[in-house]
């Protein structure tokens, strides 16, 4: 099985081949029989022993159970008191999981000592063995000796990840050293486990930490023989920005619009009374004098004829002083005549005005009379709004962030909700200097008159306006809103 894997790192010693072992004798009575020749390893076993070790180390879901569950795998399989695993980091290996559900502190005299012959082995990318029969290479275990301080065994395996070591799995065991074949059996389990522990460890991290990682190993191919279609690649990154930060390009302000006529008349009642009739409604042309809606006038032709009775009464007893050369009382019934006059005058005028006629041609934009027929009206009650039929304005929304690029005479043009495909061509006319709240934002109305109108134009239709507002760069463009809201949040902190 260890020849179809990737090469494990160098080995501290090398023994030959255990001599092979008599059915039913004890373990060191076949060893002291070298006359008989070793069993060779079982490859089927180890197989299936490497399968099970892929499948308990998937089945956990964090990095401390997967961990835990291969050093059980292996204590059980080659028969351990104690397998410990590391992970690299920084230039050392942390102790994270060990055999049996064990917890070791890292300070702990035990957890120094793991820790210790763990980098022992990371330090020189080997698998370390100890005790170490002859013929060994020529590698330092001296904290695989402490460890194993007693008389017990101790193994310290790289776990590979490519070409890389991604941590040490470390292997105590009380009585008898650790066989040849049983070393190569632990160097392929740690083959398998090395990825996949990394992967768990890369799931664990922040997204900071993801990040650092990507663009250390994205350096490192840039730099690398092969790099060259990826350093291109950064090249033609690094020219986008630097022609986003240096081209200007158009700037255009985007904001709500409306499209509103360019008077609006209010036309309201004249007088209290009884709306009696209603010939229009909220959509409809109408002309110039034409008659849109009719106040009740019973209470007013009343009024008018009260009116002229006094205004005779006066005039006889002002005809009566005249014959009686009463100068006192001429002057008074003369007086009052002429205020039943101006009285009269004005119940006239109310009457006439009882029919509410249009000031101008135009379109009812709105009001709807006709559902509040027989109802009380009070002089000065909005009726209807007309507005003329061929002459518009645009209301741009601009919001508070915006308004300082906008200046009176900017172009634009807004596309209506209705009609997208033609936009609608505009100069800026007025900016209103109060701002408006509503929908969650401050903005300005900004005026705009149109420079071509259209058929199907509607006063009240939505849409979205662009003003021209010169030129910068995109960068800056793209970076002033959240560098302005920075700000302010900075601000407001007290920063």
């Amino acid at each position: 099985m260890s020849g179809m894997l990737a090469a494990p790192p160098a080995r501290a010693s090398r023994e030959p081949p255990p001599p092979k072992e008599a059915p039913g004798e004890p373990p060191g009575r076949a060893e002291a029989a070298p006359a008989r020749p070793a069993p060779l390893p079982d490859l089927e076993g180890a197989g299936a022993f490497v399968l099970c070790l892929q499948a308990a180390m998937l089945a956990r879901a964090s990095l401390a159970e997967a961990a835990g569950a291969l050093a059980t795998e292996i204590a059980q399989d080659l028969h351990c008191e104690r397998v410990s695993v590391g992970l690299a980091g920084r230039g050392s290996v942390r102790l994270v999981a060990a055999s049996g559900g064990r917890v070791i502190e890292p300070r702990s005299p035990a957890g120094r000592a793991i820790a210790a012959a763990m980098d022992e082995a990371f330090d020189q990318q080997a698998t370390l063995i100890h005790p170490a029969p002859a013929p060994a290479l020529p590698f330092i275990i001296a904290a695989q000796q402490r460890l194993a301080a007693g008389g017990g065994a101790v193994c310290s395996i790289p776990l590979m990840s490519g070409e890389r070591i991604a941590g040490i799995l470390t292997l105590e065991r009380a009585t008898g050293p650790f066989r040849d074949w049983e070393v190569a059996r632990a160097e392929d389990a740690a083959c398998f486990a090395g990825p996949l522990l990394e992967l768990k460890q890369q799931a664990q991290r922040g997204w900071l930490a993801r990040l650092g990682a990507t663009l250390a190993a994205g350096g490192g191919r840039l730099a690398g023989p092969g790099g060259g279609l990826a350093r291109l690649a950064v090249a033609g990154a690094a020219a986008l920005v630097a022609a986003a930060a240096l081209v200007p390009v158009p700037w255009r302000i985007g904001a709500p619009a409306r499209l509103e006529g360019a008077v609006q008349r209010a036309i309201v009642a004249p007088a209290d009374g009884y709306l009696r009739q209603a010939n229009v409604r909220a959509g409809d042309r109408v002309s110039a004098g034409q008659v849109l809606a009719e106040l009740a006038g019973e209470d007013m032709q009343l009024e008018r004829v009260r009116r002229e009775n006094e205004l005779r009464q006066h005039e006889n007893a002002y005809k009566a002083a005249l014959a009686r050369s009463d100068r006192a009382q001429m002057v008074i019934h003369w007086a009052r005549a002429g205020e039943a006059q101006a009285m009269l005058s004005l119940i006239d005028g109310q009457i006439e005005r009882a029919q509410i006629r249009a000031p101008f041609d135009g379109l009812i934009i709105k009001g709807d009379l006709s559902q509040t027929l027989g109802s009380p009206v009070t002089r000065g009650d909005v009726l209807l709004t007309i507005a003329p039929g061929e002459s518009f304005r645009i209301i741009v929304e601009v919001d508070e962030a915006d308004i300082a690029g906008i200046a009176v005479g900017q172009p634009g043009k807004m596309a209506l909700a209705a009609s997208p495909e033609k936009p609608l061509e505009f100069t800026v006319r007025r900016i209103v200097p109060a701002a408006t709240s509503g929908e969650a934002r401050n903005y300005f109305e900004v005026e705009a008159d149109l420079v071509a109108g259209g058929a199907a134009l509607r006063p009240g239709l939505r849409g979205v306006a662009k003003i021209e507002a010169g030129r910068r760069s995109l960068l800056r463009i793209l970076a002033e809103r959240p560098l302005g809201w920075l700000r302010v949040w900075l601000w407001s902190a007290g920063l």
